[in-house]
């Protein structure tokens, strides 16, 4: 099956049978589900009468999801109505470590202030999802929990600028994070998540932004790691 079949089949399952949005939303909805969990494979081209195609579409809806989806740096315009998701270079890499770990620590930080017991058995329950995951070696559950777990985090921090900055950084790096998955599997990514949970159990806001960062770096770095070598 290829990546415009498997756009295909999800889409159906996802934002695209909800009869209440735009087109071109539920469009661009899916198409960053597809790119942040890496369904679309860095680097290579997909036509946009491929993805009206397999949306089953119109194309304006499309050429407004695409025009939305480069502004927000998760595609490229390549020429002869062709795009790509882009490839991470070690100074990419750089730069959205220093990015994620400024607005995600401060998104942890403030979330810390305002998450209740319940709030936390709830992120607890995504983290143990997560760990099974990761035990049975299943990428694509990996990647989805691993994004619930942040998202659900940081929706507490009553921070919707900085949040939806985070979200732009996940969408550059969450296509190269399945690449490196795929290739190297689930069992040595790094998962500060508990630490997290602890942090906030204790009410230590700044311990919580701390953890988040280590979370950060050390899965990034592992990833800047892995392409390199590639």
């Amino acid at each position: 099956m290829n990546h415009l079949d498997l756009i295909k089949n999800k889409a159906s399952s996802e934002q695209m049978d909800n009869p209440k949005q735009p087109a071109h939303e539920q469009v661009y909805r899916t198409l960053k589900s597809q790119i942040m969990f890496g369904d679309l494979i860095p680097g290579q081209p997909v036509t946009i009468q491929g993805l009206t195609d397999s949306l089953g579409v119109g194309m304006t809806p499309v050429r407004e999801a695409i025009r939305r989806l480069i502004s927000d740096g998760a595609l490229i315009f390549q020429g002869n109505r062709r795009v790509s998701v882009p490839l991470l270079n070690d100074d990419d890499i750089e730069q959205m470590i220093f990015a994620r770990k400024s607005i995600e620590s401060d998104l942890s930080r403030r979330a810390a202030k305002n998450m209740t017991a319940a709030d936390i058995d709830q992120l607890e329950r995504i983290d143990q999802r997560l760990d099974r995951t990761i035990a049975d070696g299943d990428v694509g559950g990996y990647l989805r929990l691993n994004h619930a777990f942040h998202e659900t985090l940081y929706a507490h921090a009553d921070a919707p600028i900085l949040k939806d900055l985070a979200e732009r950084l996940w969408l550059r790096f969450g296509p190269s994070l399945r690449v490196v998955c795929g290739r190297f599997g689930t069992q040595s990514l790094p998962d500060r998540h508990k630490d997290i949970i602890v942090a906030l159990r204790d009410g230590d806001a700044e311990k919580a932004a701390i953890a988040t960062a280590q979370d950060i770096e050390q899965g990034m770095e592992l990833m800047a790691g892995a392409l390199t070598n590639a």
